[in-house]
């Protein structure tokens, strides 16, 4: 989640364990990693690094790169930015959700190369990218989803029914958005979890998926052939969903486990609290 440590998640990472087995490699030395996205054309992982305030706009943020096998290969790729979080690819640039602007990137050379601001955004978090290259953000705390087409921000779906939509995923004709919940307090928790959701890309039409309401206030998500995989950030949490199941725990870490990204065969996962990123087996 995009928030600063308090007490009460150092609390329940004191008795959490570290990961379960099925982790590859970790890397360290990050500053609040809030999102680890692959990019498989230049064959590396691109993480964000909120360093400071998730909420302030302080200059601090800035963007590192790792290798497919958990190697720095740059660990200020980009400056410039405040407070970045989740990210996108399409048209071989690199869009980062950064408070109320979409920060766009050279994937070529990281360099920051336009800022897109947001009109009424309140807290941008999510992105993703769909198969025509239109790319979506989403707002988490004004219940909202934009659209971007090339440098034009539009609202695309508001609506209370996103329970502060967090992550978002592209998949086919529909996004899949993870839900934080309902009613947050100071402290993140919510008077009522967010679930996985479907939204339809050409109707907006907004659907739970069926057996995945609200069990968890949810961060990050990826679709993997018929698998989703979501975090919790509150608890460390990693699930797995299946049409029609019920999400289950297939990874536990400390309090902090944010956006997630994926190659196909493995599962990158920021920890915010801790610093790091870590690589997960899906075999």
């Amino acid at each position: 989640m995009k928030t600063l440590i308090v007490s009460t998640i150092l609390a329940f990472a004191a008795m959490t364990p570290i990961a379960e087995a099925g982790e590859i490699w970790r890397a360290s030395g990050f500053e609040q990693p809030e999102s680890a996205l692959f990019d498989a054309a230049n064959k590396r992982i691109i993480v964000s690094n909120i360093a400071g305030n998730p909420g302030e706009a302080d200059g601090n943020g800035y963007l590192s790169v790792l290798s497919l096998d958990g190697k720095l290969v740059a660990r200020h790729w980009t400056d410039g930015m405040d407070a970045p979080k989740g990210m996108a690819l399409s048209g071989g640039k690199l869009y980062v959700a950064d408070i109320t602007k979409v920060r766009v990137v050279d994937l070529a050379s990281g360099k920051l190369v336009a800022s897109i601001d947001v009109p009424n955004a309140v807290f941008l978090n999510d992105m993703t990218a769909d198969s025509a290259g239109k790319v979506y953000v989403s707002d988490m705390l004004a219940d909202t989803i934009y659209r971007i087409d090339g440098d034009r921000p539009e609202l695309f779906v508001k609506d209370a029914l996103l329970a502060s939509p967090n992550g978002i995923f592209a998949d086919g004709g529909r996004l899949i958005v993870a839900s934080w919940g309902k009613g947050i307090k100071p402290d993140f928790s919510t008077a009522e979890p967010g679930g996985l959701l479907s939204v339809d890309l050409a109707s907006k039409a907004i659907s739970p998926l069926p057996g995945a309401e609200k069990f968890a206030d949810l961060d990050g998500v990826v679709a993997i052939g018929d698998s989703i995989y979501a975090t919790a950030y509150m608890t460390g949490t990693l699930y797995r969903y299946k049409d029609g199941g019920k999400p289950e725990a297939f990874a536990t870490f400390k309090p902090g486990s944010a956006d997630i990204g994926a190659d196909g065969k493995t599962i990158f996962v920021p920890l915010m609290n801790e610093g790091e990123v870590a690589a997960l087996s899906l075999d």
